[in-house]
């Protein structure tokens, strides 16, 4: 699953974009990785573990609103389960 999600474009505020990318490894536990920073350059990388699906997606959509509500726009989704993201 990932949700990109930008700022609203506005001439006194740069372009900044947030990334969730949720990806299972070999061992069967979820991994949450989280991309931010300014559009157009390097952003910072965060990575957190979860032993279950439903612990990580529900990680990943209160990070997802917690952005919402700083103002950043859903751009682009893929791999949504029920859940509407």
């Amino acid at each position: 699953m990932r949700i990109y999600m930008q700022t609203p474009h506005s001439p006194e505020n740069p372009l900044r974009f947030y990334q969730l990318h949720l990806q299972q490894d070999l061992l069967g536990h979820w991994t949450l990785i989280r991309e931010s920073g300014l559009q157009g350059s390097r952003g910072s990388v965060k990575r957190n573990v979860y032993d279950t699906r439903e612990e990580a997606e529900q990680a990943m959509a209160r990070l997802r609103d917690m952005q919402l509500r700083r103002g950043y726009k859903v751009m682009f989704r893929e791999g949504s389960p029920q859940d509407e993201y």
